[in-house]
């Protein structure tokens, strides 16, 4: 069998390896080293080699010019690319294969130590396939003194260079290296190195696919645990809330049957001495009396109960009404206080007040209602949870029209662990403490809605053993004349709460909570349409104040400095126009939001446009999306 059939078969039994390999095998790293190992042998060469291209550099590789015939032909381009392109590597020799130890390793050899100003424009001329074959260094880099002294460094006589390009990009380089002696490089060689290159881009192209898919499986994985994990959160956050309600509901169970269990009893008692149960034991005036205070004080603490529940519904709905008035802070304080005296004295309680206020800061302007449920709550919440013997002192002082509360006990104290539950509603710290002290979970959380329906902040701080410190900032609300205030009575003014949106639907469905603190005054006589437009308003983050007249309006605008005013031209006579034009006239309002509802064209009702700056027109029924656009 003579030399050239031999050497085909045997390229044949290579490439059939080579083949049978990439497809029982997705492990590149071992389809490329056993090849590299076995064209070296089959080649007989010194040293054959992969290097493989960076990925990042792809784009410099598209610039750089090396031409190892040996001219130089780099193009111009930016400064900054070609220091990048000579600076940092391209790549590296990622698998190397050796005759012997004699011949040194080029392994993680990177081409930052080539002379890279010599060589060749690998993406225009490797990517088409060009194959280099260099027998004799000096005859073809004989302008290239550096390459020729690189090669020679490491031991090499004479080179092939096969591109590897995948998916028509450069990917690669095969190398072979004669080492020992000059060799000349036949056809048949660089053809079958060419073949196996071919094999190779499919191996690694199988492999980067394989890998993509591996990245998407991690991916959707990924994605799977993270639903998961939100399904779970909204699972418990389900059984949180239902949680909730059970002790609420068990809560409220047991401190609505305490006092009717008294109501019932004491009276069923009173009806045995009197009418047709009469005996003939008699009871006394005293006893009676006594008897009609525990049904009276069940009673109140019954009302006070209910009272609470429909305060906060009426807050977290933005409906509650604020009465603005004119008062003795101080008396207030005190009254409120001395309605705690017997309370504290059972519990052995010194209860104190300390008040900080100069002779012209007595009178404040609020709520006075709202004002003193807050220090009601507070006063309540420190002497239920300070032990017999303890101390809770009330402070007040007003800076700059600023009411500034404080109560100061040394109870149990809060867990930190616990804090963030303080101030939501049907929350008890501790299970344990429902049964010990009692309560439904509403005072704390009522009373941050009412400071902050007021505009005010609630702070505290509290250290387990030590006892719990109180504060509210209250400011001072403007107080509007009598004759307005009698007509805004028979107008049923009133104003809204900014939603209390700590609600994740609400939060992802609104788009004004990024500008809190917004206020609208609605002029409006249709309840339905205003009690739509309020829901809408107040979950989008707006503070809403309806007006059901318009005989006051422009006294409350002035009064508030709303951000927007919708008023309904349809009011009786010309009430609508007139308040527009008293509001024209006013500078404060030129920048200020006008809406105006109609049931007509709003074309027809464009008088007012060149008026203010910011002037609008709905068209009833109300659109929700059409309101809401209108309002941004």
């Amino acid at each position: 069998m003579d030399d050239p059939l031999y050497q085909q078969l045997q390229q044949e039994r290579l490439l059939n390896q080579v083949t049978t390999q990439i497809r029982q095998s997705l492990d590149l790293s071992v389809i490329l080293s056993t090849a590299v190992e076995q064209l070296r042998q089959f080649l007989l060469v010194d040293r054959l080699l992969i290097y493989q291209f960076n990925i990042h550099h792809s784009s410099i590789l598209k610039t750089d010019r090396i031409d190892f015939e040996g001219e130089t032909t780099t193009k111009k381009q930016p400064k900054s690319l070609r220091k990048g392109a000579l600076g940092s590597p391209l790549g590296k020799v990622t698998y190397e294969a050796r005759s012997c130890d004699q011949i040194l390793s080029v392994l993680n050899l990177s081409e930052d130590q080539y002379c890279l100003k010599y060589g060749c424009d690998f993406q225009n001329k490797y990517r088409q396939g060009l194959i280099q074959s260099v027998s004799n260094l000096e005859e073809a880099y004989h302008s290239s003194t550096c390459l020729i002294e690189f090669l020679k460094q490491f031991q090499v006589q004479s080179i092939l260079v096969v591109p590897i390009v995948v998916q028509e990009e450069l990917w690669g380089l095969l190398i072979a290296h004669q080492c020992l002696e000059e060799r000349q490089w036949e056809t048949m060689e660089k053809r079958f190195l060419n073949q196996i290159t071919q094999h190779l881009s499919i191996a690694i192209h199988q492999a980067q696919l394989y890998a993509q898919v591996q990245q998407q499986k991690q991916t959707l994985e990924q994605r799977v645990r993270e639903r998961t994990q939100a399904l779970q959160d909204a699972l418990l956050g389900t059984q949180s809330a239902n949680r909730a309600k059970s002790q609420f509901l068990a809560a409220m169970s047991h401190e609505l049957r305490t006092p009717l269990t008294c109501v019932i009893g004491i009276s069923e008692t009173l009806l045995r001495y009197s009418g047709e149960q009469q005996t003939n034991q008699q009871m006394s005036p005293d006893k009676q009396q006594r008897y009609l205070k525990i049904i009276h004080d069940s009673g109140e603490k019954l009302l006070e109960l209910i009272n609470d529940i429909l305060d906060l519904s009426q807050v977290e709905a933005g409906k509650t009404v604020l009465q603005i008035s004119e008062f003795s802070l101080s008396k207030l304080v005190r009254q409120t206080l001395k309605s705690f005296q017997e309370k504290a004295q059972t519990q052995q309680i010194n209860l104190t007040i300390d008040l900080k206020l100069k002779s012209n800061q007595t009178r404040f302007t609020g709520d006075r209602k709202r004002i003193q449920k807050i220090i009601f709550n507070l006063l309540e919440n420190a002497l239920k949870f300070t032990p017999d013997g303890g101390q809770v002192t009330l402070k007040l002082k007003v800076e700059n029209n600023i009411a500034i509360l404080q109560v100061e006990d040394t109870g149990i104290g809060i867990p930190d662990d616990k804090k963030s539950l303080l101030f939501e509603k049907f929350q008890q710290l501790n299970s344990s403490y429902d049964r010990q002290y009692g309560g439904t979970g509403l005072g704390l959380a009522l009373t941050k809605q009412l400071v902050e329906l007021h505009g005010g902040v609630i702070q505290f701080q509290s250290t387990i053993g030590v006892g719990s410190i109180f504060t509210v900032h209250l400011p001072a609300l403007p107080l509007i004349s009598k004759k307005s205030q009698g007509k805004m009575t028979e107008s049923s003014f009133k104003t809204s709460l900014e939603d209390f949106c700590y609600s994740a639907k609400i939060k992802t469905e609104t788009r004004f909570l990024n500008s809190p603190h917004r206020k609208c005054v609605l002029i409006e006589r249709d309840e339905e349409t205003a009690t739509l437009i309020c829901d809408l308003l107040t979950a989008a983050g707006y503070q809403m104040v309806w007006l059901m007249e318009g005989f006051t309006a422009v006294q409350q605008i002035e009064l508030l400095q709303p951000d927007a005013v919708i008023i309904d031209l349809n009011l009786p006579g010309q009430v609508s126009y007139e308040i527009l034009k008293q509001l024209h006239h006013q500078p404060h309002t030129q920048k200020m939001k006008i809406l105006a509802l109609t049931h007509e064209s709003c074309y027809s009702e464009s008088k007012f446009n060149s008026a203010f700056k910011n002037y609008d027109c709905l068209t009833k029924p109300i659109q929700p999306d059409e309101l809401l656009n209108k309002m941004i």
